[in-house]
């Protein structure tokens, strides 16, 4: 069997002069992940559907300037804490940490300069029979974006020759903080820019979800799905529940709420089938599994036109959905949730696995 492939090409350069380097991973028959030390960013992901045809399946942006704004967040790994902190502050230890905002007095994912605006070290690269991979390191220093504590941060990107998409996490840091990792991909298993994922089904393995209240803040209840337009216990056409009268839907244009993964029995660091989407069209299909304890589900609500992605068409309303594996958002003020408190001596770790099919 040939092995994978690993090609770099240079991609442009950062107004501060950093230069941007694309990996393509590519295996003999046609399929790959393309990335770039820019956010950890995955730029495409190519896949054949039942007749073979190889298409790429995730959002993203036409060239370099669109991920250097990148509002939606396309492709990226987001922290040093993803998700939403309300009041953009916490206390730990006794002490109040003020972030930096940027959706209104909250921050989302880590801030304006969180590490999906950051570059990346390529720390490793290896390729073989059976896969290809990236290791990509970020030090976020003491301070930065008010967190507190130097975090030291890994992520290992893998192709798989059966074409599963792997991110492997790991961060330790010298002082006390908060940590909350996450891939930021949008799918559209249909192929980038074909329109609305309405006509995809999704299952989510989830009995409760947690509803929002303002600025898209977990209120700390846990709801159980039983009864509302979230219960994808069993597979569920999108449309279904994108257009359901429920103030939940209304007020996310859609969903984007995390869903509290059924972990019954499973240690922490094994992974758990969280989640799978279904093109009926093409026949592609997506299995995610993860050692987290949530997947937010974001179905690209806030999408207005306004950006062309990689295809050259403009995304509108629910042109990709992204599965989010994490753990709560919110999490420093709800301690009931899982906390995201890192420490000394201790390494966070999360797997994730988007496994690509066809049925």
């Amino acid at each position: 069997m040939a092995d994978l492939e690993i090609a770099t090409h240079h991609l442009g350069t950062t107004p501060d002069g950093h230069p941007i380097t694309r990996l393509d991973l590519a295996a003999p028959d046609g399929s790959g992940v393309s990335l770039c030390d820019l956010g950890a960013a995955v730029l495409e992901v190519r896949v054949p559907d039942r007749e073979g045809r190889v298409a790429n399946v995730v959002l993203g942006h036409r060239d370099l300037a669109g991920y250097l704004v990148n509002a939606p967040y396309f492709g990226v790994v987001v922290g040093r804490c993803a998700n939403r902190i309300g009041g953009a502050a916490f206390e730990l230890d006794g002490h109040t940490y003020r972030l930096s905002p940027n959706e209104g007095p909250n921050q989302l994912h880590g801030g304006p300069g969180g590490f999906h605006a950051r570059v990346w070290e390529i720390a490793a690269t290896e390729a073989g029979p059976e896969r290809a991979s990236v290791s990509l390191r970020r030090v976020s220093g003491n301070g930065d974006q008010g967190y507190p504590g130097r975090l030291e941060a890994w992520v290992t990107i893998v192709w798989t020759a059966g074409h599963a998409l792997e991110f492997a996490f790991e961060a330790r840091c010298d002082a006390p903080t908060v940590v909350n990792l996450a891939h930021h991909g949008y799918w559209n298993l249909a192929g980038e820019g074909s329109g609305t994922v309405d006509g995809h089904h999704l299952s989510v393995h989830a009995d409760a979800f947690l509803p929002v209240g303002e600025g898209m803040l977990p209120t700390g209840e846990l709801r159980p799905v039983a009864g509302t337009p979230y219960d994808l216990r069993r597979e569920r056409r999108l449309a279904e529940v994108l257009r359901a009268d429920d103030a939940q839907v209304a007020g996310a244009q859609g969903v984007d709420h995390c869903f509290v993964l059924d972990r019954a029995g499973a240690g922490d660091d094994e992974l758990v089938e969280a989640a799978r989407l279904r093109d009926p069209v093409s026949g592609r299909t997506l299995r995610l599994s993860t050692t987290e304890p949530g997947v937010q589900v974001y179905a690209g609500g806030y999408l207005d036109g306004s950006l062309v992605g990689r295809s050259g068409r403009r995304y509108r309303q629910g042109d990709g959905i992204a599965l989010e594996p994490q753990r709560f958002p919110d999490a420093v003020h709800h301690p009931h949730f899982p906390s995201v408190v890192l420490r000394p001596g201790e390494v966070y770790r999360q797997r994730s696995v988007f496994a690509l099919g066809v049925d």
